[in-house]
């Protein structure tokens, strides 16, 4: 931490700022690393390969400042045009542009008050009010809660941490009653057992959904982001980019979001695997009395009436196993753990048998 006298040369909004926290990433051999929503299985061998043609003298030159391939490829796939689409490091950047390009109205930004902790910490970045509207008492998200004054509404669908899907009737009447501000629908995990929102671009201009090639695609370490919405959101979020970094993407990183998104068997073959698994987590920790919140995500949130949170991620920590727990409201007694191999769901099996075993 720097010492009071280097905080002088701080700009006034950096004393005020609470960053985002991420997932442990510890250099530990033999860890089962189940923490951090990355996923279980490696990317396709055709992403791979591409990143190795890639790898050549053209890396002396500067990517395509617009990714044009990349939005083509994804524009194709959506059923969309590439000027709705836009694309950048992360899902997490293109976020961060949208808090900032799209949702500073002079009015409070509205999100759930259990829901993914990069939101507030945009709010305090840009000034913007952040107005957390409570969940129901299964974690689920009213939509009635959000008929009020907003500069704009930011869901995460599958929620995080909870794993909680919003049907898409629920998003389509948050959007016919939201129709003057921003909805921005995050569904960094939809691939896993939810419905995109962006069949609805067509008919709600004020819809921006963002999508990641973290999770479903494997490909947390290369950072792929992109948002689709209706040309004017996109031109936005487009003017942010050019005010504030012209080359978001590397080559690397074009060339195997591509190939990831033409390799549709892969895609689906590891999707169906995760959920797989998933349902067997699920069902093995019922089995040891946890309660497990319904999940459409890569993870479930789970808790054990007889033991905290903190505890039980201690106890699994001596055993080498990696979860995460959120020291927050409501949600302390909860662990999320993130959907492994079924060797990883075994291991974990056997660990909280014998932390959770009599005396």
């Amino acid at each position: 931490m720097p010492s009071t006298d280097h905080q002088r040369f701080w700009s006034p909004v950096v004393r005020t700022l609470t960053p985002y926290v991420p997932g442990e990433q510890p250099r530990i051999d033999g860890l089962i690393k189940l923490n951090t929503n990355e996923h279980p299985l490696g990317p396709a061998p055709g992403v791979l390969a591409a990143i190795r043609d890639a790898a050549d003298d053209s890396l002396r030159l500067y990517p395509d400042p617009d990714a044009r391939a990349l939005k083509e490829a994804l524009a194709q796939l959506h059923g969309l045009q590439p000027a709705q689409v836009f694309v950048g490091n992360g899902s997490d950047e293109v976020l961060a542009h949208a808090f900032f390009g799209l949702l500073d109205h002079g009015r409070p930004v509205l999100f759930p008050d259990v829901t993914y902790s990069f939101y507030p910490v945009y709010c305090g970045l840009y000034g913007l009010t952040a107005q957390r509207i409570p969940l129901d008492d299964r974690f689920g998200v009213r939509i009635d809660d959000y008929r009020r004054d907003n500069g704009g509404i930011v869901l995460a669908n599958p929620n995080a941490p909870t794993g909680r899907l919003l049907a898409l009737a629920q998003i389509e009447r948050l959007l016919e009653s939201n129709p003057d501000s921003v909805v921005l629908i995050d569904e960094a995990y939809v691939d896993f057992g939810g419905e995109s929102a962006v069949g609805l671009i067509g008919r709600f201009p004020q819809l921006l959904v963002v999508r990641t090639f973290s999770k479903s695609r494997s490909l947390a370490g290369l950072r792929v982001g992109y948002a689709m919405g209706h040309p004017g959101l996109i031109e936005a979020l487009e003017r942010v980019k050019n005010c504030f970094n012209s080359y978001p993407l590397d080559r690397l990183a074009i060339a195997a979001a591509v190939a990831s998104v033409q390799d549709t068997g892969w895609f689906e073959r590891s999707c169906a695997a995760v959920i797989a698994e998933r349902e067997a987590m699920s069902a093995r920790l019922h089995a040891l009395g946890f309660e497990v919140l319904p999940s459409c995500a890569n993870f479930v949130f789970a808790r054990h009436p007889a033991h905290e949170g903190a505890a039980l991620q201690a106890a699994l920590r001596e055993r080498r196993i990696l979860v995460r727990h959120f020291k927050a409201p409501r949600i302390d007694p909860f662990l999320r753990i993130t959907v492994g191999t079924p060797e990883h769901g075994r291991a974990l099996d056997e660990a909280l048998r014998a932390i959770l075993a009599p005396g």
